[in-house]
């Protein structure tokens, strides 16, 4: 019998269940009715941050940010492009750190751009400064597999 995930929905944040023989890129919110991947990486505040990271059975991909933020903007398309890569294997988030310092403060960040992942919960790696699409991908996909 095939594993149900738990899958977060990036629009209204309902905990959808989804079987393991399903597709997760067809897979609809019971809540919204919208697809739950679209391979684009998802704006998240506090609340939306904490549900994805602690809520949800695919390991989440975080890119921390700020709009005045030089190297931020330069890695944007790139972390975009990684979306639609990485996507359904993980979610990919980006959080400003601007809107939510305490958040911020909070995650330990020094420095922007920073990437986080999370699996089971916890965060399991974490890198500063800006990368290109393939240098994410590989990041992340390397791990989660340590």
């Amino acid at each position: 019998m095939p594993v149900t995930r738990q899958i977060v929905c990036p629009h209204c944040a309902g905990v959808n269940r989804v079987p393991g023989g399903k597709p997760a890129t067809a897979a609809l919110c019971g809540k919204c009715g919208t697809r739950l991947f679209a391979g684009k990486p998802v704006a998240a505040d506090a609340a939306m941050f904490a549900k994805q990271t602690q809520r949800s059975d695919v390991p989440v991909l975080v890119d921390v940010w700020a709009p005045w933020c030089g190297p931020c903007r330069m890695m944007a398309p790139a972390f975009e492009a990684a979306a639609a890569t990485l996507e359904p294997d993980f979610r990919l988030l980006k959080f400003d750190s601007e809107t939510d310092p305490q958040l911020a403060a909070r995650l330990g960040i020094r420095s922007i751009p920073t990437l986080l992942l999370y699996a089971g919960g916890r965060e399991i790696a974490r890198a500063s400064g800006a990368m290109g699409k393939e240098q994410i991908v590989a990041w992340a996909r390397d791990r989660l597999a340590g």
